[in-house]
């Protein structure tokens, strides 16, 4: 067996934060000591901008082998650019994609000279195989060997499966910070909604799971653990587990200062809602509903085309008993445009999303997407339907062929055009409302006599260096002092007063003056005070920024 590859960097394929895989298989690499390295979050849309922080991190890390996490379809176009760009700055790095959609499409992937290697189903022990040098490694694919079975599958006996080594993973507390709190207490789903890529048929062709699974308890323990002091909130997205289940796997870690966001299916059961309410400080529960027309949510349901849904009264309940908390905030979800909608289900969901609406409920509305792999993408005609990609070249072309910055995706639409303009006339106009409700919600009213506080629970004092990484500031600026504040829901103020943006300049940055009247306002309201005596001492010019930092809840009324 030859020396192992190391050291390895994680990256994910699109902008913004990556999936937490990563950051399992990088804990994984770490325990069985492999030197890996994580780059959580992406912000770079240029081709330009791509390379100068790749290249960057290469030369910060000299990694043997770089792994691209490619889970989301529409990320594919974005993996491919990545590894052409890797490629180009150093051709002896070897380049590995794994994850669902890289599964899903792995012959289609190695047709590219850039793909070293596809990692197939759950990526911790092939990835270790491979960085061994096993020959053939475990569960990877590779243009010598085009079809790698799938040896190795996580069950609830894969124990040795948690997080560990944070505070060796990432290469900047920048990267540390975009870290959301992800946890997987299960894997898999056990349902076959015809609109999603990841049902129980796909997970057993690409991951081999022929059903979900809770994780041992104690392993996601540690996962609690580990990540408690390195982040703000807990996010879960999974279905099947109870109070008891949970109440375990916290494992006795203290929680009161933190937030949760818990995505789930079907009826939550009461002592779920209680149990999430008494742990954390706030919470946010994201309840999907399949779509907000009762009839049509039955009939998909009745012909197990849609996972289970409450039925509206069930809604209703659920939705009493959250307002029951006062620390806990509910969310529903919905798909417009689903199969079988008519005229008369197109009023169903004007009346029960106006219904919701009324009540101050959030709602999340979005229309049907084309996912690989899901009934609806691979046969549109039965449902009258068509989509706007199917095969591995439509993905590829339509996404090669939108602005990075743009967030859409393909969709399934109806066939018959007078139906789908009906239909698409009803999503804008309750998309619209939607989206009103949701910004008047959240607005904070300024008046002269209200009192306000800086509400922001986290101000740290660090370095440009520390913030940003030591490969991405200029030697000169990294002991130049810098300070980052977060607010109640997480968004996050970095200030550098000192740093000239000649001399180094982020998209993330404050600086100059700017900086210093964002730090000289939080400091105003250090302790409560009235609007208009903070306007006396900071000047009446600082109005608008005092209202931007209480909109974004850096400042909150006392």
């Amino acid at each position: 067996m030859r020396r192992p590859d190391s050291p390895v960097l994680l990256i994910g394929a699109g902008t913004g934060e990556a999936t937490c895989g990563i950051l399992y298989i990088a804990s994984y690499l770490r325990r069985h000591d492999i030197e890996a390295y994580v780059r959580l979050s992406d912000t770079d849309e240029t081709a330009a901008e791509m390379t100068r922080s790749l290249s960057e991190l290469i030369g910060r890390v000299r990694p043997q082998i770089i792994g691209i996490s490619l889970k989301w379809f529409h990320h594919v176009a974005r993996a491919l650019q990545l590894a052409r760009i890797i490629r180009k700055l150093d051709r002896t790095i070897e380049i590995a994609v794994g994850g669902n959609t890289a599964s899903y499409f792995w012959k289609e992937l190695l047709a590219f000279k850039e793909i070293d290697h596809v990692v197939l189903g759950d990526g911790e022990v092939p990835f270790l195989s491979l960085c061994r040098g096993d020959d053939p490694p475990i569960n990877v694919a590779k243009p010598a060997n085009l079809k790698a079975p799938l040896e190795y599958i996580q069950s609830t006996a894969s124990e040795d499966i948690y997080y560990s080594h944070f505070d060796q993973l990432f290469l900047s507390e920048l990267d540390r910070s975009s870290y959301s709190g992800w946890v997987a207490p299960g894997k898999g789903c056990g349902e076959n909604c015809l609109y999603c890529g990841g049902t129980r048929g796909m997970q057993k062709a690409t991951f081999g799971r022929a059903k979900p699974f809770l994780r041992p308890p104690q392993s996601v323990a540690r996962d609690h653990r580990e990540i408690a002091g390195h982040t703000w909130q807990l996010r879960y997205d999974f279905q099947g587990s109870s109070a008891e289940f949970l109440d375990e796997c916290w494992g006795g870690v203290d929680l009161s200062r933190h937030s949760t966001t818990y995505f789930l299916w079907g009826v939550p059961p009461p002592e779920l809602i209680d149990a999430l309410s008494a742990r954390f400080q706030r919470v946010f529960m994201v309840l999907d509903i399949g779509c907000f027309s009762e009839s049509q949510r039955v009939k998909l349901m009745k012909l197990g085309l849609l996972k289970p849904c409450p039925t509206d009264a069930e809604l209703m309940t659920v939705i009493a008993h959250a307002r029951s908390h006062r620390n806990l905030e509910l969310e529903i979800s919905g798909i417009a445009s689903l199969p079988f909608a008519t005229t008369r289900t197109l009023e169903e969901e004007r009346k029960l999303i106006d219904k919701l609406l009324s009540m101050n409920c959030t709602i999340g509305y979005q229309r049907l997407e084309s996912q690989p792999g899901a009934l609806v993408t691979e046969h549109p005609g039965r449902f009258h339907m068509i989509s706007e990609a199917t095969t591995f070249d439509q993905f590829l072309h339509y996404f090669e062929e939108i602005d990075a910055s743009m967030r859409t995706v393909p969709m399934v639409r109806y066939a018959d055009e007078g139906f789908e303009a009906e239909v698409e006339d009803t999503f804008a106009e309750l998309d619209h409302q939607v989206l009103s409700h949701a910004q008047k919600r959240g607005l904070v009213k300024l008046s002269p006599r209200a009192r306000f506080k800086n509400a922001a629970p986290q101000t740290r004092t660090l370095t440009l260096g520390q913030w940003f990484g030591t490969h991405a500031v200029p030697a000169s600026l990294h002991d130049e002092p810098l300070t980052a504040v977060r607010s109640l829901d997480g968004t996050g103020l970095v200030c550098a007063p000192s740093v000239s943006p000649r001399k180094f300049a982020h998209p993330s940055l404050h600086q100059g003056k700017e900086a210093k009247a964002i730090l000289e306002v939080l400091q105003a309201f250090a302790r409560p005070v009235a609007l208009r005596d903070a306007l006396d001492a900071l000047g009446s010019d600082k109005l608008e920024l005092i209202d931007h930092l209480a909109q974004a809840r850096f400042l909150q009324p006392a």
